[in-house]
C-alpha cells in the first residue's frame, strides 16, 4: 500500500462523518427521548442513502439510511453518529437491520452510554463479520448528543442558559419593564435555538411580566417549537396568559409546589396545561429535582431564558451547560435589572466551570458562546 493510503481513508472517513453529523443536527429539538443521530451509507467513494432520526424518535437514522439505499447497501460502509441500538424497543436493533442489509463496514463517532446499549451493538455488528471503527468524530459527535449523554449520565438534561443582555449587563428596565434589548437578528437565533431543544423554561416573573408565546416564529417552523415550562410554585399563571391560551396547540407544563392550590390547577388542566407538582425547598422549587422530572418525562435538551433570579440559581447550582449571550450595544442605565439577580454578569462570563468557545456579530449585537469546560 502506498504511503498515502491510510491517512486518505482517514480523510474520507471525516468527510463522510460530517455528513453524518450534519443530517443528525436536523433532528435536534424533534426526536427526544432519543438522540437526534444522523447517518450515511458509502459504497465506492459515493453516497447511496442517507438517514437521520425522525420526529419523536422513530425511525431511527440507521434504518432511514438503508431504507434509502436499498441493495445498495451490501457492502457499503455505514458512518453513523452514535453507536446502533442493540436492543429490541419500540423497534427492532438496527445493528441486525445493519447486518441483515449486508454493510461492510461501520464507523462510529461514539459508544452510546445507555446501559441499554453500552458497546454491545459494536459487539453485536462485529460478531455480524462486520469491521467497526469508533471515534471519527467524537468531540462533535458529543457536543450534538449533549442532552442524551447528560440525562443518561446524570439524570437530567443538558441546559442552555440563553441571555440578552445590555451594554450594560442589564436585562429589563426599571421595575421589571420588559425591554426589546437585542435586535430582529438576535431574536431569530434565539427562534432557532429554541426549535433545536425539546423544552424552553422560565419563571413565573418572566411569564407575568412579559407575557410571552415561547414558540420558534421562524417562517415554516411553528411545528418546531418546544415544549415551554414555567416555574410557578403558587400557580399564579392567568389562564388569560398566551401561554395558557395555546397550550392546547403547544404543550405547556407548569411546575408547582405540593401545596399550590387545587382549583388553579384544575381551571389550567381544563385550558390544555399539564401541571407538574414538585416538593418545595426553604427557597422554592429545588432546581435539581425539578431538573430530574422533566428528564424522566424525556427532555434532553433544555433552553432557559429567564428571568434574572432563574439565571441566577442555575449559575450559583453549576448546571448551566452551555450559555448563549447576546450583547447590545445599547445601555438600560444603571436602574435596569441586572440580568443576573444578585450576581455580576462575570459569575457566568468568568465562571471557572464555563470557557468561550465562539463569538461573533449578530446584526448590531454581539452573540457569546460558553461551554463547560
Amino acid at each position: 500500500m502506498s504511503s498515502w493510503g491510510p491517512d486518505l481513508a482517514q480523510s474520507d472517513d471525516a468527510r463522510f462523518m460530517a455528513v453524518a453529523l450534519t443530517l443528525g443536527r436536523r433532528g435536534l429539538g424533534r426526536t427526544w427521548p432519543n438522540p437526534a443521530v444522523g447517518a450515511v451509507l458509502v459504497r465506492d467513494g459515493v453516497i447511496v442513502g442517507r438517514g437521520w432520526t425522525q420526529r419523536g424518535g422513530r425511525p431511527h437514522a440507521e434504518v432511514e439510511a438503508l431504507r434509502r439505499a436499498d441493495t445498495a447497501a451490501r457492502g457499503a460502509t455505514l458512518y453513523v453518529t452514535l453507536e446502533p441500538c442493540s436492543h429490541y424497543g419500540k423497534s427492532p436493533p438496527c445493528a441486525d437491520a445493519i447486518a441483515a442489509a449486508g454493510v461492510a463496514r461501520v464507523v462510529s463517532a461514539l459508544e452510546d452510554p445507555n446501559p441499554k446499549v453500552a458497546g454491545q451493538g459494536h459487539r453485536r455488528l462485529r460478531a455480524a463479520g462486520i469491521v467497526v471503527e469508533v471515534g471519527v468524530g467524537a468531540e462533535a459527535a458529543r457536543h450534538d448528543h449533549a442532552g442524551h449523554i447528560r440525562r443518561v449520565r446524570d439524570g437530567r438534561p443538558h441546559v442552555t442558559l440563553k441571555l440578552a443582555v445590555s451594554a450594560d449587563g442589564k436585562a429589563g428596565g426599571a421595575g421589571r419593564t420588559p425591554l426589546a434589548i437585542t435586535g430582529d437578528q438576535a431574536r431569530d437565533r434565539v427562534h432557532l435555538l429554541r426549535a433545536q431543544n425539546d423544552a424552553v423554561m422560565v419563571g413565573i416573573g418572566t411569564a407575568l411580566a412579559d407575557n410571552p408565546l415561547l414558540t420558534c416564529r421562524l417562517p415554516g417552523m411553528a411545528q418546531d417549537s418546544p415544549v415551554r415550562i414555567v416555574l410557578d410554585s403558587r400557580l399564579r399563571l392567568p389562564c388569560t396568559s398566551r401561554l395558557v391560551a395555546t397550550a392546547a396547540d403547544v404543550p405547556l407544563w407548569i411546575v408547582a409546589a405540593a401545596q399550590a392550590p387545587q382549583p388553579a390547577e384544575d381551571a389550567l388542566v381544563a385550558d390544555g396545561a399539564t401541571v407538574l407538582r414538585q416538593p418545595n425547598s426553604p427557597t422554592g422549587l429545588n432546581l435539581d429535582a425539578v431538573l430530574t422530572n422533566i428528564a424522566e418525562r424525556g427532555i434532553t435538551r433544555l433552553m432557559v431564558e429567564g428571568g434574572p433570579k432563574l439565571a441566577a440559581s442555575l449559575v450559583t447550582a453549576d448546571r448551566v451547560d452551555e450559555a448563549v449571550l447576546f450583547r447590545s450595544p445599547n445601555l438600560v442605565g444603571a436602574d435596569g435589572i441586572d440580568a443576573l439577580e444578585g450576581l455580576p454578569l462575570t459569575a457566568l462570563t468568568q465562571s471557572p466551570h464555563l470557557r468561550c468557545v465562539a463569538s461573533e456579530p449578530v446584526g448590531a449585537d454581539m452573540r457569546w458562546v460558553f461551554e463547560r469546560r
